[in-house]
């Protein structure tokens, strides 16, 4: 069974820094495009980044770019998601996903969310 488990997530003020881990499991992934998506209350899914497991090419969205990054842990099948500079439009449920194919349209597989929120 894939399982992708996300943890990391909690309450940080502005400007503070949060490391989000993705724990994948159940699958090899080598093939797959990782990476992870927001949702912020009242507003749709939107990409933020992602990372092929095999050669760590990193894509990024333009309002993440420069704080955010993306980065791989192949011996332990885990995914990062390493936020800096964070500020209050930050504030949404981060979900990891995995997607054969590595274009992000429509992920395979997805985390449960773990909740960042951005004080002001």
């Amino acid at each position: 069974q894939v399982q992708l488990v996300e943890s990391g997530g909690g309450l940080v003020r502005t400007g503070g820094s949060l490391r989000l881990s993705c724990a994948a499991s159940g699958r090899t992934f080598s093939s797959y495009l990782m990476g992870w998506f927001r949702q912020a209350p009242g507003k749709e899914r939107e990409f933020v980044a992602a990372i092929r497991w095999s050669g760590g090419n990193t894509y990024y969205a333009g309002s993440v770019k420069g704080r955010f990054t993306i980065s791989r842990d192949n011996a332990k099948n885990t995914v990062y998601l390493q936020m800096n500079s964070l500020k209050p439009e930050d504030t949404a449920v981060y979900y990891c996903a995995a997607d054969r194919a590595a274009t992000m349209r429509n992920p395979d597989y997805w985390g449960q969310g773990t909740q960042v929120t951005v004080s002001s």
